[in-house]
């Protein structure tokens, strides 16, 4: 059976068929031609044992499992192929499973650093901005204290309603993915820093009638995701914390993780979250084993 050939063939297919693009194509090519190397009477022929030692193969050779998934990938099309065109009676990938991608743990802040950027910021606040610009002090103020009292996307959090802060509510109600509304709760220092925000909007004219909390002369009519962002990296570095560690969404794992160190239940923080599914918010369950493991080392009685 001709490997090179039915390589080919199955390149054209998915150029012709498919409209894969070419570096997609070339993707394809050098993942299936390594594979067809590698295996002895080439690609077409290899029954599952031989896929299977050349993922073994390739993992030895350091390839990471995105890699590994992406080159499984490309082989399990081809057998697709194969197999509807006739050009095999089985497909051996069928009983192969994929390489374990590990998820990597979120990125995120101590309580420490938590509060000292939330302290440089309300007295940046006060009357100590760097440049003097108190409009944007006071906006960066509201922002980072209502993200870390609600645990908002990024993307909710700029988008806000400006009633969020007239009603002054404990809590409130905020849409996110999926068009779902979901209920958030608001600390008596977010509500403060957003009272503080409002006053000094309501006498920009510009941004008076806005029905945003953050009006910004932007398409959206709302202040970017971007800029909020890059304002918290200068926030970051004036607090004496690395910029290249934190973004609005490390903010937003600080919060889940701190309400998980502190007793929180795990049901409870993917509510909170707005994650559909919990399994979404078990990337936190390393701060529920370490609560657990230090609950037991404190308060078991025959703990050492």
């Amino acid at each position: 059976m001709n490997s090179a050939a039915r390589i080919e063939a199955f390149l054209e297919m998915m150029s012709a068929e498919r409209g894969a693009a070419e570096n997609t194509l070339s993707s394809y090519r050098r993942d299936l031609e390594d594979a067809s190397a590698s295996i002895g009477g080439g690609l077409a022929a290899a029954g599952a044992a031989d896929i299977r030692a050349y993922l073994d193969d390739i993992a030895a050779r350091g390839f990471a499992p995105t890699s590994q998934a992406r080159k499984l990938s490309a082989i399990r099309q081809f057998f697709k192929f194969l197999y509807a065109e006739g050009l095999r009676g089985d497909d051996p990938t069928g009983t192969l499973d994929g390489p374990k991608k590990g998820r990597p743990l979120p990125k995120t802040m101590t309580e420490a650093e938590t509060s000292r950027l939330l302290d440089r910021a309300a007295e940046e606040a006060g009357g100590a901005a760097p440049d003097g610009d108190r409009l944007a002090a006071l906006r960066l103020h509201a922002l980072v204290e209502v993200l870390y009292a609600t645990g908002l996307r990024v993307s909710e959090l700029v988008g806000l309603p400006v009633t969020v802060a007239q009603r002054d509510d404990r809590f409130f109600m905020v849409r996110g993915k999926g068009d779902k509304e979901r209920m958030v709760p608001l600390s008596a220092k977010a509500r403060d820093a957003m009272r503080a925000w409002l006053a000094t909007r309501a006498e920009r004219p510009a941004f008076a009638e806005s029905p945003y909390l953050f009006p910004a002369s932007s398409d959206s009519g709302h202040l970017p995701r971007q800029v909020f962002a890059r304002d918290l990296k200068g926030l970051a570095a004036r607090a004496g914390i690395a910029s290249a560690k934190i973004s609005p969404h490390v903010l937003r794992h600080a919060f889940a993780s701190h309400l998980l160190q502190n007793g929180a239940d795990l049901r409870a923080v993917q509510q909170l979250l707005g994650h559909a599914d919990i399994s979404t918010t078990q990337i936190y369950t390393h701060v529920l084993e370490e609560r657990l493991v230090r609950l037991v080392n404190d308060h078991h009685p025959l703990a050492d």
